[in-house]
């Protein structure tokens, strides 16, 4: 044979079986679940944020919810879902909840009512990360805004050894929570998700296909708001091991977030010494990174630290290092 016919056959051997490793990829990845029906009751409160550092030892707050403990006993877990039309803001998030091993088939939880939102403050943290070994510092701040109508965060991160960015997110302050409208995350440009919730769809400006807009869907900033006001509301309905789902929208995508509370921790934070309740979630493709969270029981489950992961290594720690209301 040609040297050349056998190289064209060893090249059409190697397009076949890469073509073959990418549909089975395709294949696994995993389908949006779908939230829980709406409740037909609901209560919201504000809280305010505490402007100093919390020593770890000293008991929460008047009127904040203590951490709770891990079950002792081993226990399943059953995922509760939505029977609401896409798009609609009448609707809880989905919740997955934790029952005894002496009861193989759990019972459905009630449906979430209470979100207590966290008062107007800014948040001030000091970042650090790794890109291939090489660690670099910088700072970020978090503004957070609303009024019991409408509402708008902004997430600023910037230092001499880090690329400037800037995630925006705003929406309604809603009997479910928040409801966000647009999502906004720029680097050297900027892309944008939108929340069609007249259409129940979520668009992307990438030009990415369109979502279907699920009840109880956050974009990757607010979701972090409305854990800690799902948190502040009634915090023993998520005990260590409990499973939060929420669809979350990037700027490209919307996928299922499954936030897993792992319990209590002790942090020493650049803002001084506090108990945070820590929540986890796990990376659902190659590409996607490991998120962790902290929030803080004595200042109304605020977000005092995140951690996120790439496959790579590569890591961004965020700690909290002043409030200012």
């Amino acid at each position: 044979m040609p040297e050349g016919r056998r190289l064209w056959g060893r090249l059409t051997v190697l397009a076949a079986a890469v073509l073959a490793l990418h549909l089975w990829w395709l294949a696994g990845v995993p389908r949006v679940l779908t939230p829980m029906r709406a409740p037909p009751s609901w209560n919201i409160r504000t809280l305010a944020a505490v402007a100093g550092p919390v020593a770890a030892s000293v008991p929460a707050a008047p009127g904040v919810p203590a951490v709770p403990a891990a079950p002792a006993a081993a226990t399943n877990v059953h995922r509760e879902r939505s029977t609401s039309p896409a798009g609609s803001t009448g609707a809880s998030p989905a919740v997955a909840t934790r029952s005894s091993s002496a009861d193989p088939a759990p019972h459905s939880a009630a449906p979430i009512t209470r979100f207590q939102v966290l008062a107007p403050t800014r948040l001030a943290f000091q970042v650090t990360a790794s890109t291939r070994g090489i660690i670099t510092e910088g700072q970020a701040a978090l503004h957070w805004w609303h009024d019991g109508t409408r509402y708008e965060a902004q997430l600023e991160l910037n230092g001499a050894g880090l690329r400037s960015r800037s995630q925006r997110s705003s929406g309604l302050v809603t009997p479910q929570g928040l409801a966000p409208l647009r999502f906004s995350d720029k680097a050297r440009s900027e892309e944008a998700a939108h929340f069609e919730r007249d259409s129940g769809k979520l668009s992307f400006s990438s030009n990415r296909p369109d979502s279907a807009l699920e009840a109880g869907a956050q974009d990757r900033l607010s979701v972090v708001l409305q854990l800690g006001a799902m948190l502040a509301a009634d915090a023993a309905r998520f005990p260590a091991g409990a499973r939060i789902v929420l669809q979350t929208a990037t700027t490209r995508e919307a996928q299922s977030w499954v936030f897993v509370v792992e319990g209590a921790e002790a942090l020493q934070l650049p803002g001084g010494e506090l108990t945070a309740l820590k929540l986890s979630r796990e990376p659902v493709g190659p590409y996607d990174g490991k998120l962790e969270l902290w929030l803080a029981p004595t200042a109304a489950y605020a977000p005092v630290r995140l951690r996120l992961t790439q496959p790579n290594g590569d890591w961004v720690d965020q700690q909290w290092s002043s409030t200012d209301r």
